[in-house]
């Protein structure tokens, strides 16, 4: 058996190990010995490189996607993914460099293009962010990631009309875009609009029912219409799918001590109490649990 051969079969052996059992040893042990045999592999480095990168292990990963653009240095994604890892390290300057190596060997590499804007964005630089996102925007007008990344800006500034005409028109190329969706039905809580934003909280969860926030945040809008048992049911709905979550554990015992309030029952007093101590057991700060709690335990009704 030659050695390219031996280096191909070591290097499936390392993707089964990473499809059955991701982040493995195992896994890395199979692509370092594909290595051995062929130190020019380098989807076994950029495999290697990235399971590092999922440990958080970013000096590893480093050498291994450095190792990528030296073998392929006309290839934008091995400077993308580099770029990645300096990000992660918070090395910043050295991110953008990266990036903008990408962008060099292909002006329309459109994931070059957001890097740089988010680079941009985590320096502060609001008015280059910007720039980037809708040059990218230019470049692919049918993708979601430039939009999406672009509303998200406008969001965070409270630039709501602008986020909401990104929002639509992503919408327009994928009416099923969950995070758009979600983030609309947030944007029109802060809005004021609970009615809408119910709507969108409700198309979230059509095509993705296991949505834990946004069982969460229906809840906290039927609890604004004092509708509590259904308040109630969507809390438990969130939880039942993430039973850790602090504010859908605190708006569940605030909906039932209100319901507790017009009908006392000293079993569902019990329940809250329990839910709040819980709570407090994760986040002692937690004031509104803590306030709760006081209240229950003084016999307030």
């Amino acid at each position: 058996m030659d050695q390219k051969t031996s280096a191909t079969e070591w290097f499936m052996e390392g993707c089964r190990y990473d499809l059955l059992d991701p982040q493995s040893d195992k896994a890395i042990e199979a692509y370092k010995k594909s290595i051995i045999f062929d130190p020019t592999l380098t989807a076994a480095y950029v495999n290697l490189g990235f399971i590092y990168l999922q440990r958080e292990d970013y000096d590893w990963a480093l050498i291994c996607l450095r190792r990528v653009v030296e073998l392929e240095p006309k290839n934008p994604e091995a400077y993308n993914n580099l770029g990645y890892v300096y990000e992660k390290m918070e090395r910043l300057g050295s991110a953008r460099q990266m990036y903008e190596q990408a962008l060099a060997l292909n002006p329309k590499n459109v994931e070059a293009i957001l890097n740089i804007g988010h680079i941009s964005e985590l320096e502060g630089n609001y008015h280059n962010a910007v720039q980037h996102y809708q040059k990218a925007i230019e470049v692919d007008s049918h993708a979601v990631s430039p939009r999406f990344f672009l509303a998200l800006l406008y969001d965070h500034h409270d630039m709501f009309d602008e986020a909401v005409r990104e929002y639509q028109d992503i919408l327009e190329i994928n009416p099923s875009h969950v995070n758009t969706l979600f983030n609309l039905g947030n944007l029109h809580v802060q809005l004021g609009d609970c009615k809408k934003a119910m709507t969108f909280f409700k198309q979230v969860l059509t095509f993705d029912p296991n949505h834990a926030e946004a069982w969460n945040n229906l809840g906290s809008i039927y609890e604004v219409m004092e509708k509590y048992e259904e308040a109630i049911t969507s809390y438990q709905k969130s939880l039942s799918l993430n039973p850790l979550q602090e504010e859908a554990n605190v708006n569940l015992a605030q909906s039932q001590y209100r319901q507790y309030c017009t009908n006392p029952d000293e079993s569902k007093k019990e329940e809250i109490i329990r839910r709040l101590y819980f709570i407090l057991s994760i986040n002692p700060q937690k004031k509104r649990a803590q306030k709760l709690l006081d209240e229950l335990m003084a016999g307030k009704t």
